[in-house]
């Protein structure tokens, strides 16, 4: 393999990641130059390098690319102004004329079994159903459904990966919250959605 990379990859790694005031399960992982601040991960999900995730509950089984964005507070639009100078807490900007307390942070819910591509960007207090999709670059404003695929800027609804009897089946079994040993057993079934859900019925 190329030297190159290795020692850039290595050099990648050894940034290490900002996280606070956050639990993320020990089979999970959170790569090098993401900030995890105020924010929880279930079991067996990902966040890939230099993610910014704020205020968030993310769920088990969840795939999030580089450069995902999640959360983060908003300015007070419906104030006379919008600028930190007008209200409570330390910013950029370390002039103060007040010091007003904003709405409080809306936290944002990410499903299980959720897949997010390279740098989508998710509006804090989104809730993101399960199994669901983003695509890469979007821009998520609106809540998204369980097994629906959203993509754009704004990101608008594409269409569901499953019929609306699978969705159900699939959202009923929550197979994110079997043991490892069970989902081991039927993971054989795993590509063939109507099967999984015809064999995990007849147990």
């Amino acid at each position: 393999m190329n030297m190159k990379y290795i020692w850039n990859k290595l050099l990648k790694k050894l940034r290490g990641s900002a996280i606070a005031n956050s639990s993320i399960h020990k089979t999970s992982k959170v790569e090098a130059g993401t900030q995890f601040i105020n924010s929880s991960m279930n079991r067996y999900s990902f966040c890939g390098y230099d993610c910014k995730i704020l205020n968030c509950d993310i769920g088990a089984f969840c795939s999030l690319a580089d450069g995902v964005i999640i959360g983060g507070a908003q300015h007070p639009i419906e104030w006379v102004g919008t600028s930190p100078v007008f209200y409570k807490g330390k910013d950029s900007v370390t002039k103060k004329y007040s010091e007003f307390e904003r709405p409080k942070v809306k936290r944002t819910v990410i499903g299980n079994d959720v897949w997010i591509g390279d740098r989508a960007i998710i509006k804090g207090g989104i809730t993101v159903g399960n199994g669901a999709v983003i695509g890469m670059g979007s821009i998520v404003t609106k809540d998204i459904g369980d097994y629906e695929i959203w993509a754009g800027n704004p990101a608008k609804l594409i269409r569901k990966r499953f019929s609306e009897d699978i969705v159900q089946g699939l959202v009923k079994i929550s197979w994110w919250d079997w043991d490892d040993l069970t989902i081991q057993k039927y993971s054989q079934y795993i590509r063939n959605p109507e099967q999984f859900i015809k064999q995990v019925e007849r147990r």
